[in-house]
């Protein structure tokens, strides 16, 4: 990330466009006739996401009276294109940012505190609010999140005279009496990349893990237990190269018997012929509690020199956040709004979602305790786990060899 030269240029952000103050420099004002056009940038370039999105700005842009310039970059571009713009102070008026993202970002002096926006947080969820937190100011919200479960084919299970296994030792007894033939007890994603960062994190932190100390036993005996499975051949040995798309078309294909997943797969699973359900990510001892990491954008406004502009902006992100485009987005998208207030009418509505929103009550952000440190411990998980599964390094040692690198 760049240097922080300046927290924050001092822009004062009043409740009303006909009463902001004009900075110096600031670009001319539109006439009457004329309707305001804002940029927005994310990263939503497939489908359904894209038109899901496209259709709930344009709708929130139609209420407030401007026009949008909606443009979509893929993830694994989008945050280079933020940091150049950035440092060229070409951002957006809108931007969609990646949770884990929105702290280096922030840091750059590039966002709009929303206490300078007027916008109010009550009632959000506190850790997703951490999420977007830096220094003491919230820099963006964002209308949903998600994290993971552990989808299962009841078919096979009921077949096998099986439930659901809910502690560690039950995933190890079950994963491996599923195995057969082609056919793995369970997926993952421990690939060389965030994705394999993320999935093992509920079973890092449920074990009393963390990452401001990756080579502490508790760490090392999370990291055992995917050894343990992919050793025992209740899991393919491939998860080490497997994404978390590679995961739910293993599932999907009926090659893994349960797998690792975010409640983005139940519009897939809307064509396969087996029964199929999702409990919570198994805990190291029964009654532990899962305590998992959350996925999710925040959207901010950027800084600029035109107050209009960033009046509409702020408009614009409140709308996309209210009780109305929450539960559109859950409906559409399968995600847990971020609103408290939403979270009984929520379950009561989608009952089947009910394992991940229980898990978000129990949920932190990956950036809580690292801020702008998390890529470094990010990366060290995902490196120790490719060490440790394919047998180069013992589960401590891998973590140990990792964290020098």
């Amino acid at each position: 990330m760049m240097n922080l030269t300046s927290r924050r240029r001092t822009t004062t952000i009043l409740a009303s466009a006909a009463t902001l103050t004009l900075l110096a420099g600031c670009s001319a004002t539109a006439s009457p006739e004329e309707k305001i056009v804002l940029t927005v940038l994310n990263k939503n370039v497939n489908e359904p996401d894209k038109t899901i999105f496209i259709d709930l700005l344009d709708g929130c842009a139609e209420q407030i009276g401007v026009t949008l310039n909606q443009q979509q970059v893929p993830g694994a571009e989008i945050i280079q294109r933020i940091l150049q713009q950035a440092s060229s102070h070409t951002l957006p008026d809108l931007l969609e940012i990646d949770n884990p993202e929105l702290k280096g970002i922030a840091a750059t002096g590039a966002l709009a505190p929303l206490s300078d926006l007027g916008i109010d947080t009550a009632g959000f969820n506190e850790a997703f609010i951490e999420s977007a937190t830096w220094e003491g100011e919230v820099y963006g919200l964002g209308p949903q999140v998600n994290t993971l479960g552990l989808f299962y084919n009841a078919e096979m299970l009921a077949a096998a005279g099986l439930e659901p296994p809910t502690t560690w030792d039950e995933l190890k007894a079950t994963a491996a009496a599923l195995r057969q033939g082609d056919v793995y007890g369970v997926a993952f994603s421990a690939a060389a990349s965030y994705q394999g960062t993320w999935q093992f994190l509920p079973f890092m932190w449920s074990n009393g893990g963390d990452e401001t100390d990756l080579t502490s036993p508790e760490v090392a005996e999370a990291a055992q237990l995917w050894v343990d499975l992919v050793n025992s051949g209740g899991a393919s040995e491939s998860v080490v190269t497997w994404t978390q798309a590679d995961v739910t078309d293993q599932f999907i294909a009926g090659k893994a018997a349960m797998a690792v997943s975010g409640p983005w797969q139940v519009p897939l699973l809307d064509a396969v012929d087996f029964d199929w359900g999702v409990v919570k990510i198994p805990v190291p001892e029964a009654g532990d509690p899962v305590v998992a990491s959350f996925g999710g954008e925040v959207w901010s406004v950027p800084l600029s020199d035109s107050p209009e502009r960033m009046a509409k902006a702020t408009e614009l992100l409140e709308c996309i956040n209210t009780p109305e485009s929450q539960m559109e987005l859950a409906s559409k998208r399968y995600t847990v709004p971020t609103r408290d207030d939403l979270f009984d009418d929520y379950l009561a509505e989608y009952p089947l979602m009910e394992p991940f929103a229980e898990t978000i009550v129990t949920a932190r952000a990956r950036t809580a305790k690292l801020g702008e440190g998390w890529p470094v411990a990010a990366t060290t998980i995902y490196e120790a786990l490719q060490l440790a599964i394919t047998g180069q390094e013992t589960a401590p040692n891998a973590f140990v060899v990792a964290s020098t690198h």
